[in-house]
C-alpha cells in the first residue's frame, strides 16, 4: 500500500487562528496576531489544527505551499507562540510525578478492570468503530518514529545506541515491506480506508490532533529531549498490552489480516522495545544527564495526559453510539 503519496492538501481551517495560518501558506492573507493566540483554547481545535499545520512543514509539507515556508521567521515566530500555549497547559494539568522512575513504574501496572479504548474494541467494539480509530490514529502512525528520531542527534552513549535499535525496528529493520508506517497503511487498507498521508486530517478531532503535536514538539526542540525520551518510554511501556487487546479486536470485528497482523508485531516487537528504552535509553540518558529526570517524567505523564483526553473522546461518543470523527468515514 503505498505511504509515500504526494503532498496531502492544505486542511480546512477550525477558527481564526488556523485560518490565518492557513491563508498565510497560500499567500493570500496575514498571520495571526498574538492576542488571537493568547484568548485560543490550548487543547482546541483551532490552536491545535493551526499547530499541526506549522509541524507538519517539517515532513512532507503541504501541496502548493512553497518549501522555503518551513523556516519562515514570522512564521517561526506564530508557531513558538501556539507551542507556549501548548506547553503551558501540559505543564499545569499533566505532570503527576517528579522523578522516571515513578512514573514508569505506574505504568507497568495493568488495571484489573480496565476500561480503555483498546478494552472497549475488544470487548464490544464494531466495526465501524475500528475503523474510525485506525483513521483518528492514522495522523500518527503513519509518521509513527519519524519524530522520535529527531532525538537521536542529541543523545550519546547507551542512549543513543538504544534509541538508534528500537529506531531500526520501527522503521522495518532495512525492509521496506515491514516499516511501521507501511503496516499501518496495510491495515487501513484492510478496513477499506485511503491510505494516503494525511488524508484524514480534517475528520480528525484535536485530542487525536495533540497526541501527534505532542510528539513533534517534544522532537524539534533539544531542550525538551528528556520530555520526548519520557514520551517514547510510555508508548513502549504500554504498547504491548494495547497491541495484544487490539489484535483481539480486530479479529472479533473481522477487520482483517493486515489489520490483525499490524497489533500481532506491536505485541512482540514492542515487549523488546520497552526492556531496551528502559534499560539503555532512560537509563542512560540519566546517567549522563541526571538532571532531565523530572523532564522524562514530564514526558511520560503528558502522553498519558493526551492519550486519555483521546481515549474519552472516543469512547464518549462510541457509548452514545455516535461517530467521534468530525465527518463519520
Amino acid at each position: 500500500m503505498n505511504v509515500t503519496s504526494p503532498e496531502p492538501a492544505v486542511p480546512a481551517a477550525r477558527g481564526r487562528i488556523s485560518a490565518a495560518v492557513v491563508e498565510y501558506l497560500r499567500g493570500t492573507g496575514p498571520l495571526p496576531d498574538e492576542k488571537a493566540v493568547s484568548v485560543a483554547a490550548p487543547l482546541g481545535d483551532d490552536l491545535q489544527l493551526a499547530l499541526y499545520v506549522c509541524y507538519e512543514l517539517h515532513y512532507r509539507g503541504f501541496a502548493g505551499v512553497d518549501a522555503d515556508r518551513e523556516w519562515d521567521p514570522d512564521l517561526l515566530r506564530v508557531r513558538a507562540a501556539l507551542e507556549q500555549a501548548f506547553l503551558k497547559t501540559l505543564r499545569d494539568g499533566a505532570i503527576a510525578h517528579k522523578h522516571a522512575d515513578e512514573a514508569l513504574d505506574e505504568l507497568l501496572v495493568e488495571p484489573v478492570d480496565g476500561s480503555g479504548v483498546s478494552h472497549f474494541l475488544r470487548d464490544e467494539g464494531e466495526l465501524w468503530q475500528v475503523r474510525e480509530y485506525a483513521a483518528q490514529r492514522s495522523l500518527y502512525h503513519l509518521k509513527e518514529a519519524d519524530p522520535h528520531a529527531w532525538v537521536l542527534p542529541r543523545l550519546w552513549g547507551r542512549a543513543k545506541a538504544g534509541m538508534a535499535a528500537v529506531e531500526f525496528d520501527e522503521f522495518g529493520g532495512g525492509r521496506a515491506d515491514r516499516v511501521h508506517a507501511r503496516l499501518f497503511a496495510d491495515l487501513m487498507a484492510d478496513l477499506d480506508l485511503d491510505t494516503r498521508y494525511g488524508h484524514w486530517l480534517d475528520a480528525t478531532g484535536a485530542e487525536a490532533l495533540a497526541t501527534v503535536n505532542l510528539m513533534s514538539l517534544f522532537g524539534l526542540h533539544r531542550a525538551l529531549r528528556g520530555a520526548l525520551v519520557g514520551h517514547f518510554a510510555a508508548v513502549e511501556i504500554t504498547s504491548s498490552p494495547g497491541s495484544r487487546r487490539l489484535a483481539q479486536a480486530m479479529r472479533r470485528a473481522g477487520a482483517g489480516s493486515a489489520a490483525e497482523h499490524f497489533y500481532d508485531e506491536h505485541v512482540e516487537a514492542d515487549a523488546v522495545h520497552e526492556q531496551v528504552v528502559r534499560r539503555e535509553v532512560v537509563a542512560g540518558l540519566l546517567e549522563e544527564e541526571p538532571h532531565l529526570d523530572g523532564d522524562v517524567a514530564f514526558g511520560v505523564d503528558a502522553t498519558t495526559y493526551l492519550e486519555d483526553r483521546l481515549a474519552e473522546r472516543l469512547l464518549g461518543a462510541w457509548r452514545a453510539g455516535e461517530s467521534s470523527l468530525r465527518p463519520p468515514v
